[in-house]
């Protein structure tokens, strides 16, 4: 089989071993690509792999040898399944790989949020605790977390471990998600308004969707506690920015945590670089050297069990 990743570079950018692909198969891997290099590069293939390259439906039309497409990740809305469905090519994803990397993330920008640990550590380098006529300070207010209310919108997998990892700071946790099913008895289901309304925390866990893009609009942000913090840790585009922006900026919430934005990377007028108390990471919650080994374990098993007729974690 011939084999080709067009963009293997972010899931390994070289500290992990592609040999067992290699082992699959004749294998090229390409740390980017461009649009326009797809269809040359992907000529002969008949394994493709992608992560964040678009495949299109001229493109997979285009394309006679192909027989598989992997995506290196969970989501799938890179790939024309529809296209890829017409020609009878299985599309493949990598689910549940990153599921504690993003829970531990989600935690870690809201206690960067209560507690503001990389801006003390900032203004200790620069000489604020040496010249400080106490023994200790603070410029921030210091939040704890204990008995404060978390609303977790999506209760799958992540939203899950999120629960537990906020239980264990002696958070009371809400959530809501279209088909609740039975969960830990520490956690109330309730409405989206109910969750945005009453929550000190609301922590987006939700695919996107055409029902859940801009699910955080004006309205849904009118709801929220003056003194609450958003997190997304899912997708981008399930935030209005535009209102979010002024959200923050206007103090109608306290603050954001975003892993996540509606285009990414993002340019340089992007509204929320600029907006207060809001923290931002570069999409790496997913991206700890265990959940990246987990990811190639699980993509390459998928290309093996198609390999052997009984292909899994079919997505079309």
């Amino acid at each position: 089989m011939n084999i080709v990743v067009l963009d293997g570079f972010t899931l390994n950018p070289g500290d992990l071993s592609w040999d067992e692909l290699k082992a699959l198969g004749s294998s090229t891997i390409y740390d980017r690509s461009a649009p326009a290099d797809v269809l040359s590069r992907a000529s002969a293939a008949e394994i493709l792999l992608t992560n964040k390259t678009e495949l299109t439906r001229a493109q997979i039309h285009a394309l006679p040898s192909l027989k598989y497409i992997g995506v290196l990740a969970t989501g799938t809305n890179v790939v024309d399944l529809a296209a890829a469905r017409e020609r009878d090519i299985p599309v493949t994803n990598v689910p549940a790989y990153g599921t504690q990397s993003v829970a531990q993330t989600t935690m870690a920008l809201l206690l960067e949020l209560t507690q503001h640990i990389g801006w003390h550590s900032e203004t200790v380098r620069v000489g604020c605790w040496t010249r400080n006529p106490d023994w200790c300070y603070w410029d921030k207010p210091l939040i704890e977390l204990d008995g404060l209310t978390i609303g977790i919108v999506g209760f799958g997998r992540i939203g899950r471990a999120v629960a537990g990892l906020a239980a264990a700071f002696g958070m009371q946790i809400l959530a809501c998600t279209p088909n609740p099913k039975a969960g830990p008895p520490d956690v109330s289901f309730v409405s989206l308004e109910t969750l945005f309304r009453q929550s000190d925390v609301v922590s987006l866990h939700c695919p996107l969707t055409p029902e859940t893009r801009h699910l955080v609009n004006r309205e849904r942000l009118s709801w929220m506690k003056p003194s609450a913090f958003l997190l997304n840790t899912s997708r981008g585009l399930l935030i209005d920015e535009q209102y979010l922006a002024y959200a923050l900026n206007s103090g109608r919430i306290a603050g954001a945590g975003l892993d996540v934005l509606s285009s990414e990377p993002p340019s340089a007028d992007n509204i929320m670089l600029k907006a207060k108390n809001c923290v931002i990471t570069p999409h790496l919650a997913w991206a700890t050297r265990a959940a990246r080994s987990r990811l190639l374990k699980i993509a390459i098993d998928n290309i093996r069990a198609f390999l052997q007729g009984n292909p899994q974690n079919v997505v079309n």
